[in-house]
């Protein structure tokens, strides 16, 4: 899919497309999507499509074509925000970025090379929804996106091909290639200057392949990736250089895209209708409350880590009723009679005794042996990505009793 306009040194036209057909066109594209396996996205019938430039501006380098590109969102909207001092990523730091260097970084093509979308759950559409219509405030100029039909942007100047379709080489031109295959596959795909991977690995360097220089996009969004292409006065690649730019808490975020992932989250938010939660008694759970009386020295400990204040950290970024951000801040979210709201089984917020030691109702009752903290435990939620600086022995240290 091509999104046919952004504030670029380069202007495009798209056949019987336009921004404002894209934006209505959402809930159909959806209601299709829903149909497609999800996780092979890439490997659905993507879109084909040849871009021909304006002229270079005139604060443009000459013989010079930025290419910025990402791939392998998988659904990532944003980070986590658990650490926000070492987290890297989002679209709205990513459009803020952009806006903020356009001069600079002209003249570019902005793709997205696939594995783009989260998974067909409910959040997930809304996840999907929000990618595109942030995509389109971005100005995309090609993302490897399912379609059923190819759109063409047609245009006198520098031509560039950009296509998923390994055969679809075109003489002449800036041959740049999509695709969703790992690096190793794609270094014997022949007759492309440019191939964008979205497999999800890291390159700290392009991988030069005959003429083809191969790059993939960051996982996740986490870092925007920038080649450099040096042309001759025929338009054809001469040269090339890449850098990975950081979209870390420094660079000013986007308003505008900013809006759409508020309003994701008060989507998904209402997914989550408190009046029809109702606590089922009788669970494995019981809440920390119930630890006092044997346990009286420990839990006033736990009381002070920031375990016993996760939940908060939730409600002061409007993530209180986000499920992905939900279950590492309660107690047995997701699991039977865990944690539902904070309406609804408000004795379970919190990342509690429970949460590590797992449930308590049969140890209160015959005292069977808990389980004992490992670094096993803490792993479930202190991911690479939502806690990089996560170190067992030194985090153990704040929460031993």
């Amino acid at each position: 899919m091509i999104f046919p306009y952004h504030q670029n040194s380069l202007s495009f036209k798209a056949e019987n497309f336009n921004l404002v057909d894209f934006e209505r066109a959402l809930p159909y594209h959806f209601s299709v999507l829903t149909f497609l396996h999800w996780r092979h996205l890439s490997a659905a019938a993507l879109i084909i499509f040849t871009i021909l430039f304006f002229p270079y501006a005139a604060h443009a380098r000459e013989n010079a074509l930025n290419i910025l590109y990402t791939g392998a969102l998988k659904g990532e909207l944003e980070p986590c925000g658990c650490s926000p001092e070492t987290q890297s990523g989002g679209l709205a730091r990513l459009s803020g970025y952009i806006s903020t260097n356009r001069q600079q970084l002209s003249p570019y093509i902005l793709v997205d090379a696939g594995n783009t979308f989260a998974e067909a759950t409910a959040q997930g559409r809304f996840k999907n929804e929000a990618i595109l219509r942030s995509f389109a405030l971005m100005g995309y100029d090609a993302a490897a996106l399912p379609s059923n039909k190819a759109i063409k942007a047609v245009k006198s100047g520098l031509k560039i091909n950009i296509s998923s379709d390994e055969k679809l080489v075109k003489k002449g031109m800036i041959n740049i290639l999509l695709s969703g295959k790992p690096v190793a596959e794609l270094k014997a795909v022949k007759g492309w200057d440019v191939i964008i991977s979205s497999s999800g690995e890291e390159l700290n360097e392009p991988v030069a392949s005959g003429k083809a220089v191969i790059v993939s996009g960051f996982p996740k969004g986490q870092k925007l990736g920038i080649l450099s292409l040096k042309l001759n006065s025929k338009g054809k690649v001469i040269g090339s250089s890449h850098r990975w730019q950081a979209l870390k808490q420094d660079v000013a975020e986007d308003p505008i895209v900013r809006a759409v992932l508020k309003d994701y989250d008060q989507k998904v938010a209402a997914l989550l209708k408190e009046e029809e939660l109702k606590p089922v008694s009788g669970g494995p759970y019981l809440g920390s409350e119930s630890c006092i009386e044997c346990h009286q020295p420990y839990v006033e400990s736990w009381k002070a880590t920031k375990h016993s204040a996760a939940f908060a950290t939730l409600e002061r970024v409007g993530k209180s009723k986000d499920p992905e951000c939900v279950k590492c801040h309660t107690v047995g979210f997701g699991e039977e009679c865990g944690f539902l709201s904070l309406k609804a089984t408000p004795v379970l917020a919190n990342v509690q005794c429970e949460s590590c030691h797992g449930p308590g109702r049969e140890h209160a009752a015959d005292f069977s042996p808990l389980r004992p903290v490992g670094i096993e435990v803490c792993l479930k939620c202190h991911t690479h990505e939502n806690s990089p600086l996560f170190d067992f022995q030194k985090y153990y240290e704040k929460i031993k009793h």
